[in-house]
């Protein structure tokens, strides 16, 4: 089952006011990017975020799962909670910001 446009749409408005959001489709999926870094992979209508330190307290407890064959183990995010939906986009995107700073 491919993520349908409905389920994107509604991620991307679960987030909204987080950054300038856009997302892309590749591979028949989708990745949501914010501020111009890729923060959200998006397979079979589920939101997957990478395992970083930064949100690893917060993600505790969190459901956790491969977004394609041969990935490495991602977060699975609740995109009904706002507000948490919200602070892990940001810690996300704050946290690859850092990394492009430090290259």
């Amino acid at each position: 089952m491919a993520t349908t446009n409905e389920y994107i749409e509604y991620l991307c408005e679960q987030i909204k006011g987080v950054g300038e959001i856009r997302y892309k489709k590749m591979f028949g999926e989708f990745m949501v990017y914010v501020n111009d870094k890729p923060v959200i992979i998006v397979c079979n209508n589920v939101s997957f975020v990478k395992k970083l330190d930064c949100i690893s307290h917060m993600m505790e407890g969190a459901e956790e799962g491969y977004p394609y064959k041969g990935a490495k183990e991602h977060y699975i995010l609740d995109i009904d909670d706002v507000a948490f939906c919200k602070e892990i986009v940001l810690k996300v995107e704050e946290d690859y910001t850092k990394k492009m700073k430090r290259q």
